[in-house]
């Protein structure tokens, strides 16, 4: 659960059962959209600042994400600012709720939008992350707004130690898949691992046929198979996976990326397609192929502000109001529609493997790609609805082609997101997560595209 400090402000001349009345529902309410609160209230500018020193010491110590500074009615700026400088490095809300009307149809205010207006500026000017959320008479309140900042601060503490394997690197010679230790480090925080294919080919080789069997009757066989596979082709998917599988374990990894067409299949004769299905959906890890770095980075943050996987699509076709983006290998079995379909295929002069032809799930979704620009970070970002695609195939796949999965993403301005396109690897998630990412970004300095 999301740790978060939530310390309530009010004039100490306001009624003080009112301004606990306010802060105490606030807090409830916060609770109900899941915050785990360390509550600290009233807090109220007396002379001797007693307040201000019981909540600066009620919270020392203790462990938290972020803080909900909540304004319950007036309060001059220094006692809130004395208390937050404690605490200038957390990301926090500043929340202004709001009066009430009575019966008689009288508005009742405590001034709390004149303690927030008066404090906005004063957080900006001194540097703090914040987001700025104030309540209206009558309305819903903005818990649901403050929850959500204090979501993406749990996920930006949590990719502060994020860890992705990558074996190998630079599959095909990309470009867009390169990244930079340093500033990936600084800027958003995980880091990249880089473990050479060798040791997992030299950990496949000790994987025992009983191990192999155990994955091919556990979780290989709640697959469908429309044609029949070959058996060897099966233990080779079950054997890397066990091998890569140790490695994440031992390493703690949050996220796995392999070196595909020059690696996979040109050293290891094998496409890595059920590999990944399996750390997907067996070892719940996040996967990209080509040694995709940012676009595992990418992963793990809508991972970590959705809870949903984050499945990467690839770019084939732009049209006028929507893009054809699907995957030449595999889908996780989240975001497929009914059951993972696989079926054994050969691409060109590729080896025959072990291809999932799995539908993809339609609905509102959230497309976005973590990029760099002279060492400052950008998030590109849409909103699209993902419709059932037309009959299409990939040219070069083994006839009758395959239908790979994929989607066709309805775009408000396919042109705009085509003159901005960062990757032909964009990642996923399902709903209007727009806000989730852009608070993320915010916290972390990202600039959104």
């Amino acid at each position: 659960m999301k740790k978060t400090a939530f310390v309530g402000f009010g004039e100490v001349n306001t009624p003080k059962d009112v301004i606990i009345k306010k802060c105490k529902q606030a807090a409830e309410e916060l609770q109900a959209e899941g915050l785990d609160l360390i509550t600290v209230y009233p807090v109220t500018d007396d002379y001797e600042e007693k307040d201000v020193k019981s909540a600066i010491e009620a919270l020392k110590g203790k462990d938290f994400d972020s803080i909900v500074i909540c304004i319950a009615g007036w309060i001059p700026t220094h006692a809130v600012v004395k208390v937050c400088e404690q605490y200038k490095e957390k990301p926090m809300v500043l929340w202004g709720l709001c009066g009430w009307i009575e019966d008689d149809g009288r508005l009742v205010t405590t001034a709390d939008q004149a303690g927030t207006s008066a404090l906005r500026k004063t957080f900006h000017d001194l540097g703090y992350t914040f987001k700025y959320v104030y309540d209206i008479i009558g309305k819903k309140s903005g818990a649901s707004k403050v929850a959500a900042f204090c979501d993406a601060a749990s996920a930006a503490k949590k990719l502060r130690s994020a860890k992705v394997g990558m074996a190998g690197y630079r599959d095909m010679n990309l470009y867009g898949t390169l990244y930079d230790g340093s500033s990936l480090k600084r800027v958003v925080g995980p880091e990249i691992e880089t473990f050479e294919m060798l040791e997992m080919q030299q950990r496949y080789e000790k994987i025992t046929a009983e191990a192999k069997n155990e994955v091919i009757e556990k979780a290989m066989s709640k697959w469908t198979f429309l044609k029949e596979a070959k058996r060897e082709g099966m233990e080779m998917a079950a054997g890397y996976y066990l091998a890569v599988k140790e490695i994440i374990d031992e390493r703690g990894y949050d996220a796995i990326s392999l070196k595909d067409v020059d690696g996979m299949k040109k050293l290891c004769g094998f496409p890595p397609a059920p590999i990944f299905m399996l750390l997907s959906d067996e070892a719940k890890v996040s996967t990209i192929p080509e040694n995709d770095c940012l676009g595992n980075v990418t992963q793990l943050m809508v991972r970590y502000l959705t809870g949903q996987c984050g499945a990467y699509l690839e770019f084939y076709e732009f049209f006028e109001d929507r893009v054809l983006a699907g995957v030449p290998d595999y889908v996780p079995a989240e975001v497929t529609e009914g059951a993972t379909q696989v079926l054994p295929a050969a691409f060109g002069e590729l080896s025959e493997g072990i291809l999932n032809v799995s539908k993809v799930k339609t609905g509102e979704l959230t497309m976005c790609r973590l990029f760099t620009e002279g060492g400052k970070y950008y998030m590109h970002m849409v909103k699209g609805e993902g419709i059932t695609p037309r009959k299409w195939e990939e040219c070069g796949w083994t006839q009758p082609a395959p239908q790979l999965p994929g989607l066709e993403i309805l775009l408000e301005d396919t042109e705009k997101f085509a003159q901005n396109v960062m990757c032909q690897h964009y990642i996923i998630s399902y709903g209007d997560n727009t806000e989730k990412i852009a608070n993320l970004c915010k916290i972390l300095g990202i600039e959104i595209i």
